[in-house]
């Protein structure tokens, strides 16, 4: 039997403007459920993450989301049952259940219904810069879409390293390889895209010149705050399918609200909700 009141939250840095608190209030107000939802962010609390984790445990939230730079070292403190998500390495939300935390990741369910909602055809050869929580999702999805070819790209070599061993551990048909060269590994590619923070509200920025957009025809931004950062700026002009970070935003947070509640969610009503209030 589900809580008279549905208490949730994210743990995150930079998540002061972040809309999953809204999200699921709005999926509980849809669904007749009450919901919480608190932002848990460690340096304003001033403990650790684990600190952090441990205290939304014994505070009775029934489940927690987790953001960037948490998604990895959750990891250790919960059990993970699919195996996909145990290769990805990475969890985005935690139910706190009676056999202790569960990890999910719905970042890489959230992707692909992003990809096939904008695009009918598979991948190609894409250039997938970041290989952090997100970028570990979204490289395994890319396998799910039967991508050609990924070109692993980030400044951390062992951790690029590692998800190209992850990723042809997987069994895949898809080729696998590391660039350290965004410009490069984009000249290269069919479809771009970011999973670093950079264009994060304060923080700012693009992981690619302009002028290395021009072979490819799809790009995807994980950030989603703001929608409009200037990598997808950049991929519009220069004439890309460009597939928005709102998409994965409302994607993986509508699986969320599936795993929390128990309940598929109106996703076609919370879709229109959202959208309109954008509008």
């Amino acid at each position: 039997m589900m809580a008279k009141t549905l208490k949730l939250g994210l743990i995150g840095d930079n998540i002061d403007r972040s809309q999953s608190p809204h999200l699921h209030k709005t999926c509980g107000q849809i669904a007749g459920v009450a919901v919480t939802y608190d932002r848990l962010i460690p340096q304003v609390m001033r403990m650790s993450f684990d600190e952090v984790f441990a205290k939304a445990h014994t505070e009775g939230f029934q489940g927690i989301n987790v953001t960037y730079p948490y998604k990895e070292s959750v990891r250790q403190f919960v059990t993970v049952a699919d195996p996909a998500v145990r290769a990805i390495g990475a969890v985005n939300t935690v139910l706190f259940s009676p056999d202790g935390p569960q990890g999910f990741n719905t970042d890489y369910s959230g992707f692909v219904q992003a990809y096939k909602a904008a695009r009918d055809t598979p991948p190609g050869t894409v250039c997938l810069i970041g290989a952090g929580g997100v970028g570990k999702a979204v490289a395994f999805a890319l396998l799910a879409l039967k991508a050609d070819k990924i070109i692993c790209v980030d400044i951390d070599c062992a951790k690029v390293d590692a998800l190209a061993q992850a990723l042809k551990a997987a069994g895949t048909g898809t080729q696998i390889v590391v660039s350290d060269t965004p410009q490069e590994a984009a000249g290269q590619a069919d479809g771009i895209i970011n999973c670093t923070p950079l264009g994060m509200v304060n923080i700012g920025g693009t992981p690619l010149p302009a002028s290395a957009m021009t072979r490819a025809n799809w790009a995807f931004d994980a950030v989603y705050t703001p929608v409009e950062t200037q990598f997808l700026q950049d991929a519009r002009r220069a004439g890309l399918t460009v597939i928005s970070g709102y998409e994965l935003f409302l994607g993986q947070g509508l699986d969320a609200w599936a795993l929390f509640s128990g309940q598929q969610p109106d996703r076609a009503a919370v879709r229109a909700q959202l959208l309109g209030e954008r509008a």
